[in-house]
């Protein structure tokens, strides 16, 4: 059977993706639903329709899985923080661990995988030491803030997060209190006019020690003293700062941080070590995962007091200082200058003398450093962004032959890639280990250790190899499916998200609206030109002038609102 949008389909939930979603299928086709879980029976409105897959809305939840739980936030659903509150802890940790092993399966090529139980917390609440609430207001001209629903900045006005710590909801209500005493306006996207975009809330879960910072388009606070008085009251408060971002973009911080009260950090500790923190500083959020995770890391790396250790994309030096206590020498690389200025402060706060910092690209200070000195690490630790690691910084590695490589990771498809790179030039696979740092979301971090492998003469052959086999048994398995049988789908992941704000419309699609509602024909330049309008990108050059003094028609008002009536209809503003 042929599905299109808006049919309405019976799913009995039996797989969950990579982001979350439940999947269903409805007569070979497959759906995909956000808000469902693995055992819901539901109902499901089409939403976009592929050939042989589509997104659904959940519209009903028929039967309820036996591993659905009521979610502790009653904006779950809404908000774009939290994807798998409705699914019980012990399933998430399924999950988590199956989407780490699949990753390195499809992606990676591994078979045999030494995968050790996956990390996880008593507790899955409150534990984020770090929030970032936008201020905005709500449609009947209150100041709000809260978070942003999913893919969207649309402002979901919630003041006490269940991720978060308990003092924030008490900031959130001073800081308000204090916009409305003193007439601030909260930023506008639209416009690029108003005064305080965003609330930053730091908070040392070891020293009980609290940083407020609020994000300001302008130079100045009205009431600035006032403010202090006001946040003091809270006894945890040790730091009130400001930040300057001018910039009309989607970057939270500014560069320049101006000090109101207090000292410009906050202190905490992970395991033995101290570290300061500052409103720009990268520091992991969830404290009590990020001692274990590094404990991981420091135990694969198995230093015996003799090694020579680098640590790629150190930030504040957070895993450097770990290894330095068992370490001879410690050098870490970090691109943000004030980060490596922290990692230095954090060094010697915790006194140690083993340690060594460098600015600059870690794919470019690697290599540098080893054609000037010839000094080969016995330990190689990385801990890069979600992009991975680039491959000059690879090839680098495998010229330097470490011992080991140890290999944190807070995205399991690049991770897969980079270990693929490793362990077809003379490293194995020794261990992995899940770590939940974000409990209720579908992140995940991971600890791998690399070996130099047993027999070098034989890696490559045997891996090369074990790659023919692989690629034979897919091809076998492809040729002998039944027309019923699961098919992989490679998906644009960016569409799984069905309900929220962002499922984006074809131009063809957004013409086909405005003609039947309005009875317009508009052409794909008018719409290019309102999604500029609205800060929505489009190509860089698209239905752009071919020459300087080209002629262009402008969008009529008339057409204009009907393509922006289009855009709301589909949520793209």
């Amino acid at each position: 059977m042929e599905y299109r949008k808006n049919d309405i389909v019976t799913l009995k939930i039996e797989d969950c993706g990579i982001d979350g979603e439940g999947i269903g299928k409805a007569d070979g086709f497959t759906v995909f639903v956000k808000d469902a879980v693995i055992g819901d029976t539901v109902r499901a409105k089409i939403m976009k329709a592929k050939k042989n897959y589509g997104y659904g809305r959940l519209e009903e939840i028929i039967t309820p899985s036996p591993d659905r739980v009521e979610p502790k936030c009653q904006f779950a659903r809404q908000c774009g923080g939290c994807q798998l509150q409705a699914l019980s802890y012990e399933k998430q940790l399924e999950f988590k661990t199956s989407k780490v092993r699949g990753h390195l399966e499809r992606i990676g090529g591994f078979t045999d995988i030494p995968m050790e139980k996956i990390l996880g917390m008593e507790q899955p609440f409150h534990y984020r030491n770090k929030a970032q609430f936008p201020v905005g207001k709500s449609k009947d001209g209150r100041i709000i803030t809260g978070f942003y629903a999913g893919r969207t900045h649309s402002i979901i006005e919630n003041r006490d997060c269940a991720l978060g710590v308990t003092q924030n909801k008490e900031v959130l209500d001073r800081v308000i209190a204090h916009m409305e005493k003193f007439n601030i306006q909260p930023y506008d996207e639209n416009t690029g006019k108003g005064l305080v975009r965003h609330v930053l809330i730091r908070y040392g879960f070891f020293t009980d020690e609290m940083m407020v910072c609020l994000i300001i388009n302008g130079e100045k606070l009205p009431g600035e003293e006032a403010l202090v008085k006001s946040l003091c009251q809270i006894p945890e408060t040790v730091s009130v700062m400001v930040n300057v971002n001018k910039k009309r973009n989607n970057v939270i911080l500014g560069e320049k941080v101006r000090l109101l009260w207090g000292q410009p950090y906050i202190t905490d500790k992970i395991g033995e070590i101290s570290y300061q923190i500052s409103p720009l500083s990268f520091f992991q959020v969830n404290p009590y995962q990020t001692g274990r995770l590094y404990g991981k890391a420091l135990e694969y790396a198995q230093l015996s007091g003799n090694e020579t250790v680098w640590d790629l994309y150190c930030g504040i030096g957070t895993i450097s200082l770990f290894l330095a206590q068992k370490a001879k020498m410690v050098r870490g690389v970090e691109i943000i200058p004030a980060a490596i200025e922290n990692a230095k402060e954090n060094a010697c706060l915790n006194g140690f003398a083993n340690t060594e910092f460098f600015v600059g690209k870690a794919e470019e200070v690697l290599p540098e450093q080893f054609a000037r000195t010839g000094e080969r690490a016995d330990v190689i630790v990385v801990d890069p962004p979600r992009k991975g690691c680039d491959e000059t910084l690879l090839s680098t590695i495998i010229e330097m032959q470490p011992d080991r490589v140890v290999y944190v990771s807070c995205d399991s498809a690049t991770l897969a890639r980079d270990l693929k790179y490793l362990c077809e030039r003379g490293y194995e696979l020794k261990k992995v280990c899940p770590v939940d740092m974000f409990p209720n979301t579908v992140s995940v971090e991971t600890v791998v250790l690399l070996s130099q492998y047993r027999d070098k003469s034989t890696c490559l052959d045997e891996r090369g190899s074990r790659q023919i086999e692989m690629q034979a048994s897919r091809l076998a398995s492809l040729l002998a499916q039944k027309p019923d049988d699961t098919i992989e789908i490679d998906l644009d992941l960016d569409e799984l998200d069905a309900t929220s704000a962002e499922l984006k419309a074809t131009y063809q699609e957004i013409k086909d609206y405005v003609l039947k509602e309005f009875g317009l024909k508009v052409s794909s330049l008018y719409i290019s030109q309102v999604k500029r309008k609205c800060g929505i990108e489009v190509g860089e050059n698209y239905n752009l002038p071919k020459s300087e003094n080209a002629r262009v028609p402008q969008c009529p008002k008339e057409k204009e609102d009907a393509i922006k009536a289009a855009l709301k209809y589909y949520a793209m503003i």
